[in-house]
Formats: structure tokens, sequence, C-alpha cells
């Protein structure tokens, strides 16, 4: 029974639907988070929700660069307390120098684990680390980005810890004409909006086809429990869709700091006077 609970709640934090629509949801569908999820929203009783069902873990994300490339590492940890610790964050910083010192962009995370660094092993390293701390650390993720004579990176770390390291992590590549300070905070300003927007990839036609066709579905099949005649249905759902691109698609979001346009149209006006093409980026996030 504390185990229903347990996704009960979990289930209206995820949607903001009520008690009872959540637990009908579960019990049709074998107590699947994810297909209660659809459920409700098929039903109208769910908000359309990025967050996922599973939870936020703890830890921090950093920030490095190097030489020839910029990397992203993850470290998770079992509590906040752990990630804001003083040797955590000191052997997190070694650990994320030490991988843009390899200059490889192409390094897997099982490769870097088996490296001996200091004598031993990055993942005996972090074993030792964990007696210290006391619970559970993993390395969960690392990217890296090249540096190239045409292009810019920049980068923004949200919720810092210490300046390069906190909860949320970005990384944007772009192509511009003209490498300078302008054109950097530019480009921050972007990471900084991907940081507090998420968006799921940087066109629609990016966007994972399953992920599209289950939207599709679940929008649908909502339509058609609110009643509308059918000879606007597809009409309705083509609106529905034009707006979960746009919220989940970076080129197509409103600007944080000027909603009135979208990230497509603030780099159009900046290249009137320097060519700015976002080419690629990397967002990290605890939970994500």
């Amino acid at each position: 029974m504390n185990e229903l609970m347990d996704k009960i709640k979990n289930l209206r934090e995820i949607t903001g639907a009520g008690f009872v629509d959540c637990k009908k949801a579960l019990e049709s569908n074998d107590n699947n988070i994810e297909i209660s999820i659809d459920f409700l929203r098929k039903k109208g009783l769910a908000k359309a929700n990025k967050k996922s069902s599973r939870e936020a873990k703890e830890g921090a994300v950093g920030f490095f660069s190097g030489k020839n490339l910029d990397s992203i590492i993850l470290i998770n940890t079992e509590t906040d307390f752990a990630a804001k610790n003083e040797v955590f964050l000191t052997f997190m910083n070694k650990i994320g120098n030490y991988l843009i010192s390899l200059d490889d962009v192409n390094i897997s995370l099982d490769q870097f684990n088996s490296i001996e660094f200091d004598d031993r092993s990055i993942d005996n390293q972090f074993k030792d680390i964990i007696a210290k701390i006391g619970e559970n650390i993993i390395l969960t993720k690392i990217v890296c980005i090249p540096k190239k004579n045409d292009e810019i990176l920049t980068s923004y770390v949200h919720n810092t810890y210490k300046e390069n390291i906190g909860k949320i992590g970005v990384v944007l590549r772009s192509k511009v004409d003209k490498i300078n300070d302008e054109a950097k905070k530019f480009g921050k300003n972007i990471c900084m909006h991907i940081a507090a927007s998420k968006p799921l990839a940087l066109k629609v036609a990016d966007l994972n086809k399953d992920l599209i066709d289950r939207e599709r579905d679940v929008q649908l099949e909502s339509i058609k429990s609110s009643g509308k005649p059918e000879n606007i249905i597809e009409k309705i759902l083509d609106g529905k869709m034009k707006k979960f691109y746009s919220e989940n698609t970076l080129l197509n979001q409103s600007f944080i700091m000027d909603t009135d346009k979208t990230i497509a149209e603030i780099i159009y006006d900046f290249s009137q006077s320097n060519k700015f093409e976002i080419l690629t980026y990397d967002l990290i996030s605890l939970g994500v």
C-alpha cells in the first residue's frame, strides 16, 4: 500500500491531477507511471509537463575548458549535502581538469573510468572518495566538445556551488563571422535560456519521432474526449502540435529575455551585424 501511495504522490506532482484520478489511472495501467501520465492527459486531467517520473538525483554538473576542447561532467551523489562538500568539489575539479587534459573528444565513460591517473584508476579514485564522504558517488556522464578556429563555444553553469560547478551545465557550439565579446555574450545569453527552458532539441527535425508520435496520440485522444466536432479535430490537433514544437525546440522557443521574440528571431536580428548560427548544444542537468 505504501508503494501505491508513493506512486500516487509522484503522479500528482508530475501531472497536477487529483488523488482519485491518479489512483484510478495507476490501477488501470498496472501501476505504470509513464502510461498513467498519458492516460490522464488523454482524458484532459493532466497538465502537459516535461518532468520525468524518475526522481531527481542529487550531485553536481561541472564545466571545464581546455586548449582544444571543453567538457561537461555529471557526478551523482546520494544527498545534496555531499554535493556541496569541499572534499567532493575539489575531487570533481581534479577529475574534470584531467579529462580535458586528455584532448580526446571521443572518449567513452567506460574508457575514462579505467584510465590510470596518479597511480590509481579513475574508478578506484571514486571508491576512495566514497570512503571519505560516506555515501555512493557515481560518474554518470561526460561530454567533450572540440574547439575549432571558425567556431565559438559559450557556456553557462546554473545554481553554482563553485564558479564552474552547479546543478545545470550548458555548452553552445556556434559559427560566427566575427568572434568577439559581443558574440560571446550573445551565446552566453542563449546558454542561460537553454538552462531555464530545457529544450529537447534544436529544431523540429531533430525531435525523436517516437516522442512526436506519442504526443500526437495523447493530444488526439484528449481532443476527441472533449467532444469537439470531427470536422475541426485535425485543425485543433495541428495547433496543439505547433505549441508542442514551440515549447520543446530551441529555435522555436520564446526567448526568456524578450518573450515577444523566438530564439530564431533574435539570432536573425543579431546576424544583421555578425552572422550567428547555432550548430549544436549540450545540456546536462540533475534529474534529466
